[in-house]
């Protein structure tokens, strides 16, 4: 059992830097579906998966510079010798398999977002919470327990409602269907970051391999899906797309993950699970009011999203569930 830390104000400030981080992700939802308009604006002939790998890419290879950058600076200030700055082997590993895992979903989560609503994507991206127990309990061959159970009921009916499930012909949305899919990502990049096999890593290291990862694999897919190679640099001349970018890079990755990173090991995974259950709710608070902000600023087509009954339902039944799971008793050994 994991031992509860005391509340003082290193505590306090971690719970509020994770907070923090689910703000900026919650931000995301709208400004990446706003950012693949305005690519499908400037590139019409763009496919879908151009267009997300040439809008996912940037926000890992630019985050990647920066952490490079701030890695040679704290290379110069070591005077210990070598041996303070390599890259050991754990930290290539663990880097590279969250990366690996989060360019998956984000690749996923973004090309779902250019046929989904933004908030119902950020709901939808909560399934992910509830994987990781359900692969605990499979790979130990242990019964979860019945609220576990229970939460997973709570959790696939928010999904069909969300989802708009079409029960004739038994199958989800694109869009909906590609979020899904993007949590198994996201689940497994969770279960990388826990592992004890990593432990001891350092966060600004296996940050700046994750996101080096997550940019020669978008790289390779707009290389792979590019119409012409000038589609690759045509972007770069709107404003617009700069802008979205930036916001992308500077909030939604670059400072997320360094917090999440940084501070999740400092409090409990009981705290840090209720505290990422509030990433949905922010990205549909976002999503009510930036829309029609950045349409208005790029001239795109992006009205700006209303609550529905479905968005209240399905959300409420899937944030209901993460919060049951995770304030579930401990189990005695």
């Amino acid at each position: 059992m994991q031992p509860r830390p005391a509340h003082n104000a290193r505590h306090w400030r971690a719970i509020w830097m994770l907070v923090l981080a689910t703000v900026f992700w919650g931000l995301s939802f709208p400004t990446v579906k706003a950012l693949a308009l305005v690519h499908a604006a400037l590139e019409p002939g763009s496919g879908n998966w151009f267009i997300t790998a040439a809008t996912v890419g940037p926000r890992f290879a630019l985050g990647a510079l920066a952490l490079f950058a701030v890695e040679i600076f704290r290379a110069r200030k070591h005077t210990a010798g070598a041996k303070d700055t390599r890259t050991t082997s754990n930290e290539w590993k663990q880097g590279a398999g969250i990366g690996l895992f989060a360019v998956g979903g984000f690749i996923l989560q973004s090309d779902g977002l250019q046929f989904t609503e933004a908030s119902t994507s950020a709901f939808l991206t909560q399934l992910a919470a509830i994987l990781v127990p359900i692969y605990l309990a499979l790979r130990t061959r242990k019964n979860p327990g019945w609220l576990v159970w229970v939460c997973c009921v709570l959790v696939l009916a928010g999904v069909a409602i969300l989802g708009h499930f079409d029960w004739r012909a038994f199958r989800f949305g694109r869009g909906e269907f590609e979020t899904l899919l993007c949590t198994f990502f996201l689940a497994g990049q969770i279960l990388v970051l826990d592992s004890p096999a990593f432990a001891g890593t350092r966060y600004l290291r296996i940050t700046l391999i994750m996101f080096a990862t997550g940019a020669a694999v978008c790289l390779v897919l707009a290389l792979l899906t590019m119409p012409a190679p000038a589609a690759l640099f045509t972007p770069w001349a709107s404003a617009g797309f700069i802008v979205l970018t930036l916001i992308l890079t500077v909030f939604s990755t670059t400072a997320s993950f360094l917090l999440m990173n940084a501070w999740q090991p400092k409090i409990t995974a009981t705290e840090a699970g209720l505290i990422y259950c509030a990433e949905p709710i922010f990205g549909s608070l976002f999503a009510l009011v930036l829309p029609g902000i950045f349409s208005a600023a790029f001239a795109i087509a992006y009205a700006n999203e209303t609550t529905t009954w479905t968005l209240l339902t399905g959300g409420a039944l899937i944030t209901g569930a993460n919060i049951l799971l995770q304030l579930r008793p401990p189990k005695r050994a």
